[in-house]
């Protein structure tokens, strides 16, 4: 029962993530005053933060873990997400100085990188070995 709690819990992230990144990157991209919003601001981190408590219930209750021969794929996963996090603040960061093409060119290899984890979440497949 906690399995599955934890696992819809994870999934529905997730989605709220994606959605947040492509719309956040969408008004930012088209000006829209709606990305400096206080809520559109907070609530990815919000988001994030259960995603990443839901994935830390899920490692405890199956008893994998990344950095061991059984998670490797856990191990490829965490990588991509780290290195999704890199993109993200550079398609969204609003310190960083970049060209509107640099932020879309970090936008899209972020999607990459979110299907390559979602495809390592589903098939426990390692891509590197």
């Amino acid at each position: 029962m906690l399995f599955r709690a934890l696992i819809y819990t994870h999934i529905a992230c997730v989605v709220l993530t994606i959605t947040l990144f492509i719309v956040r990157y969408w008004w930012r991209y088209t000006g829209n005053p709606r990305a400096q919003a206080g809520w559109a601001r907070r609530l990815p981190h919000m988001v994030d933060t259960l995603l990443l408590l839901s994935g830390v219930g899920l490692m405890w209750v199956s008893q994998n873990f990344p950095f061991t021969e059984h998670g490797t794929w856990l191990t490829e996963k965490l990588f991509g997400v780290i290195i999704y996090i890199v993109l993200g603040f550079f398609a969204l960061g609003h310190r960083v100085r970049r060209s509107q093409q640099a932020g879309f060119i970090a936008f899209m290899l972020g999607l990459v990188v979110l299907y390559i984890i979602i495809k390592l979440a589903i098939t426990h497949i390692p891509l590197l070995g």
